[in-house]
């Protein structure tokens, strides 16, 4: 059960809301503020109602609130006056509903639902954050799922070893950056190579793995350290491993074998210093059976497996992956990070990123250039991620409806725009239309059938 508790000196009022929300919420009422202020820092409420005494000037109102907040609880303010400067700088103050004495108690209980989820929303998203800046060896990967500690626990299990680990999973899923915790864990000063093997021209691979020798080949103007040599005492990454050819192949087998080399056009033997890891996003096994991958050379690279996961199979790590995202773009862009709303959150929630966190972080990238609020809506995802638009359909709907429907569903579209433009803010929104906040809800209950419309603050 969700915890208010109610800060307000008015006893008529705390009468009305501890009669009326006691059934469903654990009601507790509060006038001195030095016990709300504890009880806040002891984490004893999960949403704060403030009945606000406006006869105080409003920067100390404004100071109070600010204290308030720096323990993390939500506040929902109720005040007489209805000025909309006092409610810009609640709002500006992180209240995260505004309402005018004596509310609307429906209203409420769902202000204070929303309120409740979105600050459990945020705690999740701290820890984890919290839990990433733990994975110190794993700074640059993302989740905490049981799949991702898994591969925390492998990684740090291989970093001081000088053995081969392949790195296996679908194209998008952080590959790379698996291999460079190993690196970072293990051998961090150390150099870093990553080479694409199936991004260099077959004629050239063996050239630049082994390096050449003046005149080696026609072209070969001087002699070159080849990428098995510039990594010594580092970590060789060899992405894409399954697209070497089956006569570079036994090269490298020999290689890893004797864990030693010679440049093209010489004989002289370079001993293999650096770590070898490989990746793939091919299934290697079956390459194997089909005669496309050496068998011999899948056994030697295969000592210990990483598996990478899909970003579908780790969902529960999407939100604390989008803000990061988020907040890394947004700073490049130059603007404040804006936060994600629940129902946006469903939406990523909900899709099978065929691209992984690759995908993600490209669909985050672009929300933080084309958003203009301070909230992410679920519109402000690229329409591949949401399903069919309900509004449009209604729209169509009405098209054969009557006069009285066709006004209804044009009343609806201006509410949903204003609230969208008011970033969710209902109050704001209905000071825009020159309405008043109870037939604003009105009209989202009678003409909202089927219609999402986004009503975070």
């Amino acid at each position: 059960m969700i915890r208010l508790l109610l800060h307000s000196a008015d006893r008529a009022l705390q009468g009305l809301l501890a009669s009326t929300l006691g059934n469903d919420y654990d009601v507790r009422v509060e006038s001195d503020p030095e016990q709300v202020k504890a009880d806040l820092a002891a984490q004893r409420a999960d949403v704060l109602i403030l009945d606000l005494d406006l006869d105080h000037p409003l920067d100390q109102t404004l100071a109070y609130i600010s204290e308030l907040r720096g323990h993390g609880t939500p506040i929902v303010a109720m005040t007489e006056d209805d000025s909309r400067s006092t409610a810009m700088a609640l709002v500006q103050h992180g209240v995260y509903d505004y309402f005018r004495k004596p509310p609307h108690l429906v209203e409420l209980k769902l202000v204070v639902r929303r309120a409740h989820e979105h600050a459990r929303l945020h705690r999740t998203l701290e820890l984890a954050r919290e839990q990433l800046r733990g994975l110190t060896s794993c700074d640059q990967l993302i989740g905490s799922c049981g799949r991702m500690r898994m591969v925390y626990d492998l990684i740090r299990r291989v970093a001081n070893l000088n053995t081969f680990v392949l790195i296996q999973g679908e194209s998008g899923t952080g590959k790379e950056l698996v291999a460079r915790a190993v690196h970072n864990l293990g051998r961090e000063k150390a150099p870093f190579v990553a080479v694409s093997c199936g991004a260099i021209p077959e004629t050239l691979i063996e050239a630049e793995l082994f390096g050449h020798e003046k005149g080696a080949f026609t072209g070969a103007a001087g002699v070159r350290e080849g990428y098995l040599e510039k990594a010594a005492g580092g970590t060789l990454f060899l992405d894409e491993i399954g697209e070497l050819s089956l006569q570079t192949q036994v090269k490298l087998l020999r290689v890893l074998q004797e864990r030693q080399f010679s440049r093209l056009g010489s004989s002289k033997l370079i001993p293999l210093e650096a770590r070898v890891l490989f990746a793939t996003h091919r299934d290697l096994e079956a390459m194997v059976d089909e005669g496309k991958f050496r068998q011999d050379l899948y056994f030697r690279i295969n000592v210990l497996k990483i598996e990478a996961p899909p970003l579908r199979e780790r969902a529960e790590d999407i939100p604390a992956l989008a803000s990061h995202f988020l907040e890394i773009h947004s700073r490049a862009c130059g603007r404040p990070e804006p936060s994600i709303s629940p129902s946006a959150l469903d939406l990523l929630g909900a899709y099978h990123w065929p691209g992984n966190v690759r995908e993600l972080e490209n669909v985050m990238h672009r929300t933080a250039i084309l958003a203009e609020g301070n909230t992410i809506y679920p519109e402000d995802l690229p329409e591949s991620l949401r399903p069919l638009d309900h509004s449009l359909a209604a729209e169509e709907a009405a098209s054969d409806a009557s006069f009285e429907e066709q006004l209804r569903v044009y009343k609806h579209k201006l509410v949903s725009k204003a609230i969208s433009e008011s970033n969710g803010n209902k109050t704001l929104a209905a000071r825009k239309l020159s309405i008043t906040r109870a037939y604003l809800h009105r009209l989202l209950r009678v003409g909202g059938e089927g219609v999402d419309v986004p009503v975070e603050t």
